[in-house]
Order: structure tokens, then sequence, then C-alpha cells
């Protein structure tokens, strides 16, 4: 049994006092004013409002007054709140860590709270913990007394600046550490699980370098005396920003040398940058309520890009913004049950659904727009304003915008108002084209709502887009802000045969739609790659949305990525994969299925060959993720060389004669699984329990999905859900199997019986909405929609109805996408199968 005190000033005299609390025992409860003490008479519990009401005898008049409670709870095993997680000693024994997880509105399942953002408050945390374990919290230690009595210690920890309860933390463990001071004086420590403590310098070391980066680009020093990340064994997010203790999956800080991949490092890179930007955006000024959620969130994810580049420029990490965020954004954003960014959110189960791509992917693309309509000084001069006006307390949207005006003296909040109140986002379409005299060249230009089944928005919708065209001599031959439906624009200095691109750098949240001519005038500067990657990239992801919204055909779409079989650039085939991996899913099942395959290895093949397997000295970054993404996307379309090779290599790895790269793990894992039996199950297997690696683990336990038999994918579902695995990796193993043609309908049906005990284990957090997500939009079918539809109509899944009605949206739109294009895709991939011949 635990107590804790609070300070309050009554406002009005009262006889009851309501804070939130869940899933607590209240012992006693008293109040203290003016030397006199008041008892409770009553305490009422509301289950559905997740509140605790205290009723006392008398009234408590205005002025200070002291709270004191006494209370339990229970340790739970759900990851959130107070929780245990599980892990193994150096030895192999079972032992548990005690851990916080609060946000959105789990600190009221650890202590009764008025657990509200801008309810900020002080805090001071004390723990009693067995003698040898670490015990953190956000701020030092600043007493430490053994109990020689009862073999533990009491730690007090110093007090909390003013803040919000969903950033307070603690943890209780066994932990390594390594450490290090930042160039302005904080110290930085990352806790490891122990003997790991090595796994640990990269993110130190990002730490250290970011801390000081933000300071300067805020103007704004960090404002506590420390810093600690940590490697948590169950974690349901990548990572939690908790104010000076933060809280990370282990995936997501832990760098072996030997094991990790790039681009698992790269992503902890921006991870560590992301939770650490947090601590000034977010921690020292907090939105004032869920609504508000994407101004933590989506500038957390454009800033995080913003010291990544300051720190590894090699990364040419903007190009992958492109890819990571914003089309990831644009794809959920244009269907009908997508959200505004700002969405009026009450109950706690309606605020975990927002932690989606709208908050993060589109709220850090609107504002890498915003960067660059106003600038980086202005930007930077505006989020110092923003921040020293309003640090230690609550902001709405319209302090940002507010702020960035002011340093500005653009027209910020009249431009961003409606990217973040209106929900999806605009299609430019050039509606003519006209040579004129004196190489110039006039466009007619039309803006409306785009929509992913290609409907006419019922509503007309007007955006104030900042447009931005390039030609083949200037990167900026226009620039202006598109403020009416249709509009008439010059271009200067173009000849008759030049290309003209509109929103260049992919960086206007917009899809751009072309006439014919158009965009066959861009095909030779794809072909000899003078237009920019990120043009090239940005007007593939276009056609294909356009594709699928029924505005263009898929054929037209394949002839024009023929004009890439020479790419060289990272990021625009991964652009493609993307779009064609949507295709093979699609074609699964289908008479077009094997020569899809085909065609894939051919346009795969020619960049795979000139990459070959292995590193070459002095190869770009890009480079190496790239030998990974090419060689993964020929396994995946059967390419009988790729899978020999893959073997091959696989073989030597498992036989410890020759270790196999980290990067190309995944791939010939599951090359080898592709048509693997269940000795290759078992041999993966032992492969799995061999490595106390998470990152090792969560690889192998991803690629078993890629199994073709349907009977061994049932094994791999039940190893999901077995005491193996955890049950933050559960999700993504059963994700790995639906995502397998072969196993779709299996995994479906699992669900279906299994529903219980995974909303059970999952319920009321993202992990859920996620397992949904992928286990039901690659259907393709009328009947699966509807089967989709009835089931979660009948079983409550509470905070997953947006993602189950924009799932069952998505099997429509892949039904209709199949009607529409299905014959002629076969006829032109015969087409291509003959002219190979």
């Amino acid at each position: 049994r635990v107590g804790g005190t609070v300070n309050c000033k009554i406002l009005k005299a009262t006889d009851r006092i309501t804070l939130n609390a869940l899933d607590l025992k209240i012992g006693t409860a008293t109040v203290t004013y003016n030397d006199q003490k008041l008892t409770t008479q009553d305490i009422q519990f509301d289950a559905g409002q997740e509140t605790v009401c205290f009723v006392f005898g008398s009234e408590i008049p205005t002025g200070q007054a002291t709270l004191s409670v006494e209370f339990s709870g229970e340790l739970n095993d759900k990851m959130k709140g107070f929780y245990r997680s599980k892990y193994f000693s150096p030895t192999g024994e079972e032992r548990y860590a005690g851990v916080t997880q609060f946000e959105a509105t789990d600190a009221r399942r650890c202590f009764p709270c008025w657990d509200e953002p801008a309810i900020k408050a002080t805090f001071d945390i004390s723990l009693v913990v067995p003698q040898n374990l670490v015990a953190l919290s956000n701020m030092p230690v600043v007493e430490e007394r053994p109990e020689p009595a009862d073999n533990t210690v009491h730690f007090t920890f110093d007090r909390t600046p003013i803040m919000s309860t969903y950033l307070v933390a603690v943890v209780v463990g066994e932990y390594d550490y390594v450490e290090d001071r930042s160039a302005d004086g904080v110290l930085v420590r990352v806790y490891t699980p122990v003997g790991k403590r090595e796994q640990g310098r990269f993110a130190l070391d990002v730490a250290t370098k970011v801390l000081p980066y933000y300071k300067d680009y805020f103007n704004i020093a960090y404002p506590l005396p420390k810093m600690d990340l940590i490697a948590i064994s169950d974690f349901s997010a990548g990572a939690m920003e908790n104010w000076g203790l933060i809280t990370y999956r282990e995936t997501f800080v832990l760098v072996d040398p030997e094991n990790t991949s790039l681009i698992r490092k790269q992503s902890i890179a921006l991870t560590v940058g992301h939770e650490i930007a947090h601590q000034w955006f977010g921690n020292l000024v907090t939105m004032e309520w869920w609504t508000h959620l994407w101004l933590n969130e989506g500038y957390a994810s454009f800033v995080e890009f913003l010291c990544v580049d300051h720190l590894f420029p090699d990364y040419d990490i903007w190009t992958q913004f492109v890819t990571d965020m914003y089309t990831r954004a644009l794809e959920l954003d244009c269907l009908r049950n997508s959200h505004p960014i700002e969405v009026p959110v009450g109950h706690p189960s309606e605020i975990d659904e927002i932690f989606d791509e709208i908050s993060y992917n589109k709220g850090a693309s609107v504002i890498r727009m915003l960067h660059h309509y106003i600038g980086d000084e202005d930007f930077k001069r505006g989020m110092n304003l923003y921040l020293t006006r309003h640090q230690y307390s609550n902001t709405r949207t319209e302090d940002l915008w507010n702020a960035l005006q002011e340093a500005s003296s653009k027209p910020v909040g009249a431009v961003m108002s409606t990217w973040i109140q209106r929900m999806g986002f605009p299609v430019v379409q050039v509606l003519s084209s006209k040579q004129l005299d004196g190489n110039r060249r006039q466009l007619s230009i039309a803006q409306s709502k785009f929509c992913a089944d290609g409907c006419e928005a019922p509503e007309q919708s007007l955006w104030l887009i900042p447009i931005n065209i390039s030609t083949p001599t200037s990167g900026k031959a226009v620039s202006t802000v598109l403020e009416t439906a249709k509009a008439e624009l010059t271009v200067e200095g173009v000849g008759e045969q030049d290309w003209v691109k509109i929103n260049p750098g992919t960086i206007g949240y917009y899809r751009t739609q072309y006439p014919a001519e158009m965009l066959e005038q861009f095909l030779p500067a794809i072909k000899n790659m003078t237009l920019p990657p990120l043009d090239r990239l940005g007007l593939i992801d276009d056609l294909f949305a356009l594709v699928q919204a029924g505005k263009s055909s898929t054929v037209d779409a394949l002839k024009v990525i023929d004009a890439y079989r020479h790419e060289n650039n990272y990021t625009v085939w991964s652009s493609i994969s993307n779009c064609l991996a949507k295709l093979q899913l699609l074609l699964a099942h289908t008479p077009a299925e094997k020569q899809f395959g085909e065609y894939g290895v051919r346009l795969y093949q020619p960049v795979a060959e000139k990459l070959g397997w292995d590193v070459k000295p002095g190869e770009s970054h890009l480079d190496t993720l790239l030998r990974s993404l090419v060689l993964g996307r020929l396994v995946s379309f059967g390419c009988p060389k790729t899978l020999a090779e893959a073997k091959r290599r696989f073989e030597e790895h498992a036989q410890n004669k020759c270790v196999l790269p980290a990067d190309l793990r995944s791939t010939c894992y599951r090359a080898v699984l592709q048509n693997g039996d269940l000795a290759t199950y078992d041999e993966m297997l032992r492969l799995y329990r061999a490595t106390d690696l998470h990152e090792e683990k969560d690889r192998i336990s991803r690629a078993l999905g890629s199994i073709g038999n349907v009977d061994i994918l049932r094994k791999v579902i039940d190893f999901a859900m077995s005491e193996e695995v955890r049950a933050q990796d559960s999700v993504f193993v059963i994700v790995s199997v639906a995502i397998n043609p072969k196993g779709r309908d299996m995994a479906w049906d699992y669900f279906c019986e299994h529903w219980k005990v995974l909303l059970n284990q999952y319920e009321g957090g993202f992990l859920l909405a996620r397992l949904i997500k992928y286990l039901t939009e690659n259907f393709s079918t009328e009947e699966r929609a509807m089967e989709v539809e009835r089931f979660f109509r009948e079983h409550d899944f509470p905070g997953t109805e947006r993602t189950v009605s924009q799932s069952i949206e998505t099997i429509r739109l892949n039904a209709d996408w199949m009607r529409r294009d299905l014959d002629g895709i076969s006829a032109y991939l015969t087409q291509q199968e003959k002219e190979q011949q």
C-alpha cells in the first residue's frame, strides 16, 4: 500500500473532490486545511468515466488544502500504467522490471490524479525498492537511504518542473548504462539490459549531439539536469518521451555493430531525435487537450529529420522523408474515413486511435510545407517565440500559427487552417498547356479534393496551396499561392519539348495530374535521370494514386515505370516498390500472378546485377539500403537466381561458416522460407532461440510469415501467441502471415475464432488497430468487405472503429481496381512476355 499527497487550491467551497483513478484500491483519504482534518465519508468510483470521488462530511472552504490518499494498485501485464516487463538475466533466469507508460491516459492506473495534459503540477517522487535494483524517475536522486531491516533502499528524487501527468515516469529493474556529457553540460545515460552496455553507445552518441543541436535551434537550453534513455523489454510503442527518462523498445535504441542493419540504425537515430525534440515540444510546451496531439507528434516527426540531416548528412534523410512519411499520409488521407489533423476526442478509447499516420505523418508533411513556405530563419525565430511565450504551460494550434506569423509576416494562420481542420487534400490538375512565343508556356490549372474512389467530393473544398513550378533551367520558375478553384499561370524560359514540373521536391501536400502530352515530356529526363530524384519519385507516386482512383489505367502507369529501368536512387526505387507491392498483393490468386512476378524480375534484375550481393568499398549509405530493397523485391517476385544465391548464403550462415551481413538477413530468411518445409521452419526457430538480440528475434519471427504452406503458417500464428514471443511482437508476426496472400484467409479466420484472447491482450492500445488494419485491408472482394463489416458490427472492439471503416473502404477500392484493370494488366503482361521471347 502506498500513499500520496496533493497540495490543492480550493477555489469554491465544496464537500467533494473528484480525480481520475482506474484499477486502484483506495484505503483512506483525508483533507487538511487551516489545521483542520476531514476524512472521507464515502468513496465513489465511476469505471466508465475512470474517476474516483471523495465525499467529505462537511465543506472544505476556499484557500490552500492538502489531500492525502492511501491506495494500492496492481502491477499489470497490459504494457500501460505501471506494469511489469519480463526479461531474462544473463544466466537465463526469468525476472521482472516495473515500468510506467502513462500516455495518453494511464497515469490514473498508477496513482489518483487529475490526468489531463492541461492540469500541470510539480511531482515529488520517492520509491522503496529491493537493494540490488536500479530505480529511475524523471529527475536525479537527491537522497538514497538503505533500510537494512528489509533489504530495501528508499530513493527520493528531486522535484520536477511543472509538467503534465502523462510524462511522469518510473523504472525499477536491473540495468547497465553508458554515460557521457553533452557539449552543453547535460549528463546523458543510456540504460541497457545487463551485459549489453556497449549496445547503448550509438544512441548515446546521437543523444549527446542532438541536445546541443536543439538548444541552438530553439535557442532555449534543455531544462532538466539529466537525460536518461532506457531499453525496455516489453513496450507497446516504439518509444515514449517522458521528461528526462525516455523509454524505448529495445529495437529502437540498442545497436549491435555486428548484427544491426543500416536501416535499423537510421531508424534509431530518427527515434532518438524525435523523442528528444519532445523535451521542448510537448514537455516544456504541451498541447491543451488530445485534440491537438498533432502539435506534439507532427512537429517532432518533422524535427527528427532536421536533426538527423544535421548529424548524418550522408543519410540523405529528407529524400527518405517522402517515402517514409509523406506518401504514407497521402495514402490514408484520401479515404472517406480519414480524419482531419485536429479531431475532437472525448473518451480515452478515442484518443488511442489518433496516434496514426494523420497525426504523425500528415502533421509532419504540412509542417515541412510550411517550413519551406516561410524559410528556415523565420521558422526558427517563430519556434523560439512560441516556446518562450508558452513554456511550462499549454497551447492550441493557433498559438503556433501566431508565433510563426509574427516571425515571418506571412499569413500562416490563413494558409494553414485548411490543412489542419479539413480532412483530405487537393489534386492540382493541369487542364491545358499552351506554348507561347518567347519560350513561355501558359498552364491552366484547377484544384479539387482528391478522393481515393475517384468520385467528385460532394462539397466544394478550396485549399490555400503553395504552388511552385520548376523547369529544366530553373528550380523555381513560378512560386505562388493558389487560392481559387482555377487559375492561369505563365512559365518563363521553357522550350517546346521541355518538361514543366509542378510541386518540385514533392513538398506540397497534394497530388498532381498532368495531361498525357505533359507526362510524355518527362520520360527522356526520367531515363537519363536529369529530372531530380524527388521529382522522379513524386511523378510515379502521383500516377499510381490516380490509377487506384480510376483516373488513369494501371497499364499506363506500368509503361511509365518502364522509363525507370536505369534508376539508381534508393528512394525512387522505394516508391516504385511500394506501388508494385500493392499491385502484387492485388494480383495474388489471379491468373496474372505468375506473369507479374516475371515482369518484376525483369524490372529489378539490372539494378541488382549492378549492385551485386557484397558491399563495395566506399559505396554510399543509400546504395547499401538499395541492395537490400532490390534483392528483397526479387525474392518476393520469386526470381530463381536470387533465391538460389540467398539459400547458398543462408546455409553458410546457419552453419556459422560465413555470417550474413545484417542488411541482407531479412531477404535471405524470406528466400529460404518461401518454399520451405517443416525442417526449414524448425531451423529458423533454432536460430530464433539461439539469439538474445531483440532485433534478430524480430527479423526471424517476421520472416516466418513468408512461408508458402498454409499448415506451417498456422504453426507460425501459434508460435506468435506462445510464451516465446513478447506480447509487443506477436501482432507483427501475425501481420507477417496476414500480408502473405497464402496466409491471408487463414489469419482472418484465426482472428475471428480467437478475437476474445486478442481483445483482452491488446484492448485500448494502438497495437490492436494495427493488427486489424493489416488483417483486413488486402482483401479485394465485395463478399469479404461485407463479412468484415458484419464481424465488427457484432463484436465490439473499442478504439478501432475508424480503422475498421478505413479497412472496409480499402477492400472495396481494391475490388473496384481489379474490376477495372485486371483484363488490361493481363493483356499487357502477356505482350511483354512475347517481346522477351
